[in-house]
């Protein structure tokens, strides 16, 4: 696939390109607005399982607006109400909200969701379930958490070398939404190379947004000698388009925001490459391009790899109280 031009400048100065598809994805999209939404519909407060997606921007936004986040469900009051994250959450985490009494607002990206699914089905037919991904980061806390007893996570390929399972013939795969496309295609081909008669499941569980965003960046590492990628450094997909770019061969950072930007990574660059993750709000990417500005960069190009119009509605209690149809 190749870049198309959809809008720029040929001004004198050094170039910036913004790649699209970049920034929030739908999941996200409906992360926040439930949160908003939330407190417009119960008022302040409104708890959240965790931080509603990993980034600083939006979460400080949240907290200003009356949204507070907690790691531990004995933290919300009880009879209160509780939004889980987009990331999902155990099922331990709904028991507990349930005896607490909690009014709980599910925001799990209906992705995350989907692999939720898989594992209950892959448990039920009594396999040991190989779940690929960074086992501290909170989707994958969420899903082991369905059949814990059953769950091995592995996040390398020399995990996938070392792994031992009861019966070779009773296994299956999925993976966290976020990953490096690269490096579970290889982990993937590891595990069905050792257990050829390993399941998997029906459709890729790394996301679109996750997905466009790698190959987004893969292709505008043609045509930049650095990458900027806003999003914070907790954010599994942010850190996974660094990878993407250095893999390619081109110098990547992650910034968090404008006030991160470091004049001297520019020396000799003339060409500059910005995205930012799934969960960054496009307002930074426009602060970080300002500033960049007063580096040189002044000859803006946005460049369109994908066109993504992927919507989630939003739970039917908070569409009712605003007015909103379920579609």
């Amino acid at each position: 696939m190749t870049l198309t031009q959809i809008e720029g400048g040929n001004g004198p100065g050094k170039t910036l390109v913004r790649v699209r598809p970049r920034g929030f994805c739908a999941g996200v999209v409906r992360a926040v607005d439930i949160v908003d939404l939330a407190l417009e519909a119960f008022g302040r407060p409104v708890y959240v399982h965790h931080e509603i997606v990993h980034n600083r921007y939006v979460v400080d936004q949240l907290r200003r607006r009356g949204a507070i986040f907690v790691e531990a469900i004995a933290e919300v009051p009880v009879g209160a109400v509780l939004v889980f994250s987009a990331h999902g959450v155990p099922p331990r985490v709904r028991a507990e909200a349930k005896e607490r009494e909690l009014r709980v607002i599910d925001a799990t990206c209906p992705l995350v969701t989907k692999v939720h699914l898989e594992a209950l089905k892959f448990a039920r037919e009594g396999r040991t379930l190989i779940l690929i991904g960074h086992r501290d980061h909170q989707e994958i806390v969420g899903t082991s958490g369905e059949a814990p007893d059953r769950t091995v996570v592995v996040g390398s390929v020399e995990e996938a070398d070392k792994l031992q399972v009861p019966d070779p013939s009773r296994l299956a795969f999925l993976t966290q939404t976020t990953l490096s496309l690269y490096d579970t295609q290889e982990i993937v081909a590891r595990l069905r190379e050792r257990f050829p008669e390993i399941a998997g499941p029906a459709s890729d569980d790394i996301c679109y947004a996750t997905q466009n965003r790698q190959e987004a960046v893969e292709a505008l590492s043609r045509e930049v000698e650095l990458i900027l990628v806003v999003g914070s450094a907790n954010s599994s997909n942010s850190n996974r388009l660094v990878e993407v770019a250095k893999r390619a061969g081109v110098a990547a950072r992650l910034i968090e925001d404008a006030n991160d930007v470091d004049a001297s990574w520019f020396d000799g660059v003339r060409r500059l490459g910005l995205t930012a993750g799934a969960s960054a709000p496009e307002i930074l990417v426009e602060q970080v391009s300002q500033r960049l500005s007063s580096f040189g960069f002044t000859n803006h190009r946005d460049l369109e790899l994908i066109r993504e119009d992927v919507r989630f509605v939003i739970p039917p209690e908070l569409a009712a109280r605003q007015g909103v149809a379920a579609k």
